[in-house]
């Protein structure tokens, strides 16, 4: 499924059709080159989740955590300042997927087989006239 993103007006849409297509997954891994829009896509999908906090790039922190008008956690994760897949392991990866709240994840790929089995996979790509073109895989 492909999500066209004209403007950032249209962020709040695009983010209720992610959820959508996600079909009860909680896992989200996006994929994407620096600057595609993926901290971006992700802070629409936490408004949308009813996120209270203010939603950030964790690049710095690795993961931040917001909670929901609901009381419901979401974690935000970043993978890029990692230099191999096994330190996901050491700050407790497993104990973030398997706590049954959302985690959206960027830089996926750098932790490779760590990832868990049920992830909604979504590609970001940046189009002509800075039109974001996000992929559900």
């Amino acid at each position: 499924m492909r999500i066209l993103i004209n403007d950032k007006k249209h962020l709040p849409a695009a983010a209720k059709k992610i959820i959508s297509l996600a079909s009860g997954k909680k896992h989200f891994a996006f994929y994407g080159a620096m600057g595609s829009g993926k901290t971006t896509i992700i802070k629409a999908i936490c408004r949308e989740l009813g996120a209270e906090d203010i939603v950030s790039s964790p690049t710095f922190n690795m993961v931040n955590e917001y909670r929901t008008t609901g009381g419901e956690t979401i974690y935000h994760i970043d993978f890029y300042r990692i230099r191999k897949p096994e330190e996901a392991l050491d700050f407790g990866i497993e104990e973030y997927f398997a706590s049954g709240s959302y985690c959206f994840m960027e830089w996926p790929e750098l932790i490779g087989a760590f990832l868990p089995p049920l992830v909604l996979n979504v590609r970001i790509t940046v189009g002509d006239k800075e039109q974001r073109i996000v992929d559900i895989l």
